[in-house]
């Protein structure tokens, strides 16, 4: 679904499942990432994110359930940071900005803290330029699988090292990682960090 946001527009109506997709000021060829800022700022009420042709996406509210689950995720990633130190851990409405142009918001993620140091004063601010090491996203009951998987695929080109996509529908986790095929494992119990978060493991017991 598409529709069109001008300068004089106050609000717009999201259809109850799946996501919205707008052009803002099409007369010109692309937004730049401060009009974007203004309308996540306008908007701040929403999920909003930018492919990389500049077209900005809207996302309806998760379910309670799958609300529950990114809690259940986001607590274990945030917990084990905590005591390893060395990156941090970013929940939902953390964006980045990735180096084809896009800014997406992983349900969960992690970023090495010496890549965080090294960001200039300007990529610091806003959404940081930066794509995270480890992403995470997860599949909720309005989510189409094909459009996650391309997501899954931008992280890992734009620089992640690692990426779980966990789908509770099918029971199913599609891993994917740096200069590797994807990985499909069914039903498993747990997810290790491997050696892109040394000795963090994701219990799945209330996830999947």
């Amino acid at each position: 679904m598409h529709a069109t946001l001008t300068e004089h527009s106050t609000h717009l109506i999201l259809p109850k499942s799946g996501e919205l997709r707008f052009n803002y000021k099409p007369q010109i060829k692309r937004i730049s990432i401060t009009e974007f800022e203004d309308i996540c700022e306008l908007n701040s009420d929403m999920r909003i994110e930018m492919d990389k042709d500049g077209d900005v996406i809207i996302m309806p509210p998760t379910y309670s359930e799958t609300s529950e689950k990114n809690l259940e995720i986001v607590y274990q990633l945030k917990s084990w940071a905590k005591k390893d130190r060395r990156g941090k851990a970013y929940e939902s409405s953390g964006g980045f900005r990735l180096a084809n142009g896009a800014v997406r918001s992983p349900d969960a993620s992690w970023i090495l803290k010496e890549r965080l140091d090294e960001l200039s004063e300007q990529d610091r601010q806003g959404f940081k330029k930066i794509c995270p090491d480890f992403v995470i996203e997860l599949r909720s009951d309005t989510d189409s699988l094909p459009k996650i998987k391309a997501k899954m695929n931008e992280y890992i080109e734009n620089g992640s090292k690692l990426g779980w996509l966990i789908d509770p529908i099918k029971k199913r986790v599609h891993i994917y990682r740096a200069n590797k095929s994807v990985e499909i494992l069914e039903n498993p119990k747990t997810l290790s960090g491997e050696d892109v978060l040394h000795g963090f493991e994701l219990d799945l017991g209330e996830i999947l």
